[in-house]
């Protein structure tokens, strides 16, 4: 079994919550890297974002990134579009010069998925879309934002034409067929995974030492700096916690230079009186993430929507309650009252709520780690990847009968 795996926009291999960078490269790179474990050959195809990108790098035994050219380098998600077809073009021209023939294109968010239709027929292959977030749903929970207006035709598009869709929930797959008219059997519900190796409890007080954070109480969030993370939510509970807590919000992700939320959430910070309590620490490598989940008391994830709430996995697995968004996969991720709390409306108040009573009962905090950590595990990167290899299987059985 041979896979190409399309990630167009998103480098699997780029530092989490750099631009561009987001849980989908963590989820394609452990996916594919899961699957070479199990023996499946997988090409992972990204654009070039980097002029020093080699072309071909080894990501695990069996498992290949390969950057095609496909625009300038700096390129940002309004121009990507422009340059599909150099992408298209330049996996073809990789593919017929190494001699690889693949039997499943398995597409990533809706600009890969674009691509992945054009290389499918192409190679003969089959066809599998993962759109990660959907444009009418990002909409629906924020009438407020903004999409390309090509985008949601273009998920329409894939979803009629794809032999399969994977989702991470039932949800979501619910969505898909009220929104975009999936049909429900096409839908395959298959949660990603978290490296429960690489993200594990470790000790508090350590991790609180060589993070400076000692005596705090740490409120902490990961990912871009992007409006739809909602991470002025967590700056707002600070503010209301400061009478009763000495809370140290810590705000992981992002390019501090260049990404506009970095000003607005430092402003907002100083107009609530707490622009001393609220620590950015851009980018890290992925290394040091476990070291800050385990720093924490509490980890948030307000997002107006997320498809899947990898965060709020790697921080389950960690040992660290988490007080999410009750949308998207954050809704079935999550377990309500057991491994953290869905906060039932996107308002300071609610977040402040649920992180008080967190904040004064250590006994519960800790309880709440504890289930965490064992959730976590059933959705560790090998079992996700078995599943991933039997969906595979199954679809090329499936066309061997036809």
């Amino acid at each position: 079994m041979r896979i190409a795996m399309l990630c167009y926009h998103s480098c699997p291999l780029a530092r989490l919550g750099e631009r561009e960078a987001g849980g989908m490269s963590v989820y394609v790179r452990n996916l594919a890297q899961a699957l070479g474990r199990r023996g499946v050959r997988v090409d992972v195809f990204t654009r070039r974002h980097n002029a020093g990108d080699p072309p071909v790098t080894g990501m695990a035994e069996g498992v290949r990134l390969v950057h095609v050219d496909a625009g300038p380098p700096e390129s940002v998600d309004g121009s990507l579009q422009l340059y599909l077809a150099d992408f298209v073009d330049g996996a073809r021209a990789f593919a017929v010069a190494d001699g690889a023939a693949y039997d499943t294109v398995h597409s990533h968010y809706w600009l890969s998925g674009l691509a992945g239709l054009e290389l499918a027929e192409a190679w003969s292959a089959r066809h599998v879309a993962t759109f990660h977030t959907l444009a009418e749903v990002k909409l629906l929970a924020d009438p407020g934002g903004e999409e390309p207006p090509e985008r949601s035709p273009a998920e329409r598009r894939i979803v009629a034409d794809a032999d399969a869709l994977v989702v991470s929930d039932r949800h979501e797959r619910e969505l898909l067929a009220r929104h975009y008219d999936a049909p429900r059997d096409r839908v395959a519900v298959l949660p990603g995974g978290v490296d429960t190796g690489t993200f594990r409890p470790l000790d508090r007080a350590e991790a609180r030492r060589r993070l400076g954070l000692e005596n705090k109480r740490v409120l902490l969030c990961v990912g871009r700096l992007d409006p739809l993370k909602r991470f002025d939510l967590a700056v707002s509970a600070a503010a209301l916690l400061r009478e009763r807590h000495e809370v140290e919000v810590v705000v992981v992700g992002g390019d501090l230079e260049r990404d506009p939320e970095a000003t607005r959430l430092g402003a907002l910070a100083e107009s609530l009186g707490v622009a001393g309590s609220v620590r950015f620490e851009g980018a890290l490598p992925h290394d040091e993430l476990p070291w800050r989940y385990s720093a924490a008391d509490v980890v948030l994830a307000p997002s107006w929507y997320e498809s899947f709430g990898l965060v709020a996995l790697e921080a389950m697995a960690c040992g660290t309650p988490v007080v999410a968004a009750r949308t998207g996969g954050l809704a079935s991720l999550v377990r309500d009252g057991e491994t953290g709390y869905l906060a039932p409306q996107h308002t300071p108040e609610c977040y402040a709520d649920r992180v008080d009573v967190l904040l004064a009962n250590d006994a519960l905090r800790e309880a709440m780690g504890r289930a965490g950590r064992a959730w976590a595990e059933s959705f560790s990167w090998d079992a996700v990847g078995q599943r991933f290899a039997a969906f595979y299987g199954g679809l090329l059985t499936a066309e061997a009968a036809r």
